[in-house]
């Protein structure tokens, strides 16, 4: 079964979008005060959502290098924090000076799911989508 660009991208937004609602129930409903880092990740997923929304309707394949660039920025952004959150990275070389470390766990299911982890998956599946509908578009 084929899968449409237009699909993948629907898929993409739908994950951005839940993420985007995840980041503001934790801090505003839970209310997890977020790390710099937190911010820099919530400034690339943000507009991630409006982005691929006007791409969707109706289908506009250039979506796809507005959307790509901040989805790479975003993965770098939490794959640092995961790194940091490890122990692979240390406290020092983090931009988390004033307020929450960036370092601290506030969450934490099942023993190993936390808030970085799933930004961290959030951001890779979407770059996988963006990248999957750039390869059906280009065809």
């Amino acid at each position: 079964m084929k899968t449409s660009p237009w699909a993948v991208v629907f898929s993409a937004w739908l994950i951005a979008a839940t993420a985007t609602m995840g980041a503001l129930f934790m801090s505003d409903i839970m209310g997890f005060a977020p790390c710099v880092l937190c911010w820099y990740q919530r400034i690339f997923m943000f507009p991630l959502v409006l982005i691929l929304a006007v791409g969707l309707f109706p289908f506009d394949p250039k979506v796809l290098r507005y959307a790509l660039p901040l989805a790479v920025g975003g993965l770098l952004v939490a794959g640092f924090q995961l790194l940091l959150v490890a122990g692979y990275i240390p406290e020092t070389l983090t931009p988390c000076r004033q307020g929450i470390p960036c370092s601290t766990v506030q969450v934490e299911w099942l023993g190993f799911v936390t808030i970085p982890l799933l930004s961290f998956l959030a951001f890779l599946v979407i770059n996988a989508l963006l990248i999957a509908a750039y390869l059906k578009t280009s065809k």
